[in-house]
């Protein structure tokens, strides 16, 4: 089939819309990431406030977050393949940002976990529908550069709760109580996810003037996949499945586990309060993290234009080797500057990665099943990565080393484990994905050889 022109009848969308929707889904994505940073920033205030340890903090990070997500994510996901997805991504708009609001009146430490799994619930539907429609929107050789640009979300999003937060914080201090209308006495923490949960409202209701994309490659009365017919495509591709998602799950684990951290990590090693945290680390998260994420796009989409098949993983092996050293080394830094540069080079390469990987995934899955399998890819992250990364810094802190000042060690050597294996994770995924889309490819050059014979 012509990458280029769908075989049909359904044309592709015209290049303004579908970078309008794809402007409109990073933004949501931004919203998204938004609260995980705010949380991480605010560690060290909440965690004195409600009297708990570092293992508590990371399942208010991760697991609590996590527990709906994937709870909420399959079903949502299933009813994506079959429904509307543009009023999938406004239902869990609104509803995350409502919660992260909550989490801005939580006063006790089960109120706040419980906010935080609402959270996860309103985020459960979004991405896997927002895949979805990016994949209609987007040929496959431009797909890559609008994965990047949907995910340099992540960057800004935690770049713009490091930079508020910092910006709140220097004005109330976190743990500064004021009293509020209604309300009542409030601690300067809760103002910050108050902030930071109102906009998603406004959001949601810009998301209603995306058009909801025609399915591309899915014929006239063509129903939706079964799961019988979803287990044997992934059965026949298991490698590829298994080794992107595997790959992806310990680069995140990585991720997670180090922006949970690193505000605490800055305020126990150097010294650093809330206010400069916020400033310092949200400028290097917004310019390296969503440089690395467009770039990456944006290359991939170039070498697959060029005819390089495996364009896709190949990128993202770049990045992920890369991550390896950058990771390990930051934490043990002898002053903060060197620390945030790397710590840079560590935002750029993540994110270098995303574009041509989730592209990857995309490419190798039929449309009547993308959101499911985008749902099962997230559902992997999340439990490895989304749930596991805080955790396994905050269990080697209070555990393994049992003070929570060598909280640097213990971030490098959870990084010295999982960056390593993401590589070779990612080495299997490549062989599987080179032997599903090479015949495929082939068949398209071929027919493509064909028409041109013909008309000459």
């Amino acid at each position: 089939m012509n990458e280029q022109q769908p075989t049909d009848g359904n044309a592709w969308p015209s290049p303004a819309s579908a970078w309008y929707a794809a402007i409109i889904l990073m933004m949501a994505n931004t919203l998204a990431f938004v609260d995980r940073q705010a949380l991480a920033l605010l560690v060290q205030p909440i965690k004195e406030d409600l009297q708990v340890s570092d293992t508590a903090m990371s399942l208010l990070y991760g697991l609590s977050f996590t527990l709906f997500y994937v709870a909420v994510g399959l079903p949502v996901a299933w009813l994506a393949d079959r429904s509307n997805r543009r009023n999938i991504v406004v239902a869990s708009i609104t509803v995350w940002s409502a919660m992260t609001a909550i989490c801005g009146v939580a006063r006790t430490f089960p109120t706040l976990f419980l906010a935080r799994i609402g959270v996860g619930a309103g985020e459960g539907g979004f991405s896997p529908a927002a895949y979805s429609m990016l994949s209609d929107y987007f040929p496959k050789d431009r797909l890559p550069a609008a994965m990047g640009v949907y995910q340099m979300g992540i960057y800004l999003g935690g770049a713009g709760a490091l930079l508020l937060g910092g910006l709140v914080s220097s004005v109330i201090p976190p743990g500064e109580i004021i009293e509020l209308p209604v309300l009542g006495a409030t601690k300067g923490w809760h103002l910050v996810f108050l902030a930071l949960g109102l906009p998603g409202l406004l959001l949601a209701a810009l998301m209603m003037t995306v058009p909801e994309p025609k399915r591309i490659g899915v014929r006239v009365g063509e129903g939706s996949a079964s799961v019988g017919e979803l287990l044997m495509h992934v059965r026949q591709h298991l490698s590829a499945y298994v080794g992107i998602g595997l790959g992806f799950a310990l680069m995140i684990l990585v991720g997670n586990g180090t922006g949970a951290w690193i505000p605490a990590f800055l305020e126990r090693s150097y010294g650093w309060d809330t206010a400069q945290i916020g400033r310092s680390y949200g400028l290097v998260v917004i310019s390296c993290g969503t440089g690395g994420a467009l770039l990456g796009g944006f290359v991939a989409s170039a070498l697959r234009r060029r005819g390089h098949d495996r364009a896709n993983l190949v990128t993202a092996m770049f990045g992920f080797c890369a991550l390896i050293p950058t990771t390990v080394l930051f934490p043990l830094m002898p002053t903060p500057e060197l620390s945030l540069v790397l710590i840079g080079l560590m935002n750029f390469f993540a994110g270098f990665n995303f574009g041509g990987g989730l592209a990857a995934l995309q490419e190798l899955t039929p449309n009547r099943m993308r959101a499911l399998v985008s749902a099962g890819y997230l559902l992997t992250i999340n439990l490895i990565g989304a749930a596991l990364g805080p955790t396994a810094v905050a269990l080697v802190t209070d555990y393994w080393f049992a003070d929570p000042n060598r909280l640097a060690e213990a971030i490098s050597l959870t990084c010295a484990v999982a960056s390593p294996l993401s590589v070779l994770m990612l080495v299997i995924g490549m062989r599987g994905y080179s032997r599903a889309i090479t015949p495929a490819l082939q068949d398209v050059r071929h027919a493509q050889e064909a028409g041109d014979d013909a008309i000459a």
